[in-house]
């Protein structure tokens, strides 16, 4: 009797998980459900490339949609699964279908945290998280649009550098003393601050919003400290939170995320989860985390599908990252840590260089602004766990690779 293989979300975990199934030669039948109305997709794009109009939304689907049917995936869009039971082995959805599996993947991501302001619920006012969110931030999008941006982050920061391009007034109010500070040492975050407000977006630090304001519809942001921003529009990034609910329900183990071992596995035998949602642990780094990229949604989703075929691979990467604003390429490896040592290779004046952070010695984390190279080098040096002099490292004439 063939297995039926059961994945609820249908984002980047979910949609690597399908497709490895079935290179894996899995011919057993698979259900995806996802709760939007398309195929899997990229994410990173929509507030970058979608959000400019510079691709169509056909080019972030991980897959042509006819691939679900000619690979006989049964994916089932617009559909939420409302719980799941794990002693029957089978999943409810929200129309009342009841699904039975052999093994269940758990993909469901993360969702925006928001915020309980006054005023938060006036029209005008987009979280960025789905297709449709940038449909409906880039049809309100015009020349004489004021954008206020709640948030100085990734997102925040690339919906910025798109909509100042477009000809919007733009600004940007983050609540703590620096943009990407949870991400970026100060010297990253001076020149991204440098480069945005020599674009024309107002940058300010330093700034909780405390309020909402407008007639139907916002006209305006309220800070904690007086301060008040006119806005046509209103775009807020301050993080997302992990969905853990049906996890929780059903008595899986949850922690920051839902913790799974090395295998990809939850506390239970027949339970998988892959993606934003889990709380992991990683042997190169020697702690447990929960990490929202599509690197760590791609690679895990192939180690759960391992595992459930028998095939079990730890799952241990050196994480990386990237965000695009301008013309200008960052890129993250390695997770730094408020303390580590900083080293400078390059002049940032060029836009190209690279910052190296090094805890006791030990070389474990970079970002990279457009030098592809030292961001491939860096990846076996982090995974190496080795210690660099310094100065070597400061010298961008000398590659990374031969250190």
């Amino acid at each position: 009797m063939s297995e039926t293989i059961v994945i609820i979300g249908a984002g980047h975990a979910g949609g690597q998980a399908a497709t490895t199934l079935r290179q894996k030669g899995f011919e057993g039948r698979i259900i995806m459900i996802g709760d939007e109305p398309y195929v899997p997709y990229e994410r990173p794009p929509l507030s970058k490339a979608l959000l400019a109009g510079d691709i169509e939304v056909e080019r972030t689907y991980l897959k042509k949609p006819n691939w679900y049917e000619d690979k006989d995936v049964e994916l089932r869009t617009n559909t939420r699964a409302t719980s799941v039971d794990p002693a029957a082995k089978s999943v409810t959805l929200d129309d009342g279908a009841v699904l039975s599996y052999d093994k269940l993947l758990l993909a469901t991501g993360t969702r925006v945290r928001t915020l309980d302001l006054p005023g938060a619920d006036l029209d005008n006012i987009f979280y960025l998280r789905a297709i449709d969110d940038t449909f409906a931030i880039k049809d309100r999008l015009t020349p004489s649009s004021r954008l206020v941006i709640v948030g100085g982050g990734y997102i925040g920061l690339e919906v910025a550098a798109v909509a100042v391009k477009m000809g919007c007034t733009v600004t940007v109010v983050e609540g703590l003393d620096r943009v990407m500070s949870r991400v970026v040492c100060p010297e990253v975050s001076a020149f991204y601050n440098d480069v945005h407000t020599q674009a024309g977006v107002d940058i300010k630090t330093g700034m909780g919003v405390s309020a909402f304001e407008g007639n139907g519809k916002v006209e305006k942001v309220v800070c904690a400290d007086g301060n008040a921003f006119d806005a046509d529009i209103v775009v807020i990034g301050v993080g997302v939170v992990p969905n853990v609910e049906l996890a929780e329900e059903c008595g899986l183990v949850v922690d920051n995320g839902i913790v799974v071992d090395e295998f990809a596995a939850t506390s239970d035998p027949s339970i998988w989860a892959a993606g934003d949602c889990t709380n992991h642990p990683n042997s190169l780094l020697g702690r447990r985390l929960r990490l929202e990229s599509v690197q760590n949604a791609v690679d895990q989703a192939k180690t759960a599908v391992g595992s459930m075929l028998g095939e079990p691979k730890e799952y241990a990467e050196v994480p990386w990252f990237w965000s695009d604003q301008y013309d200008l390429k960052l890129q993250i490896v390695g997770l730094s840590e408020p303390g580590d040592e900083v080293v400078v290779r390059g002049d940032p004046a060029d836009r190209k260089f690279s910052i190296i952070y090094l805890r006791d010695g030990v070389f474990t984390a970079i970002n990279t602004i457009n030098n592809v190279k030292d961001f491939m080098a860096s990846k076996k040096i982090i995974a190496a766990g080795r210690k660099i002099d310094p100065a070597l490292l400061a010298d961008a004439e000398t590659p990374l690779k031969e250190l």
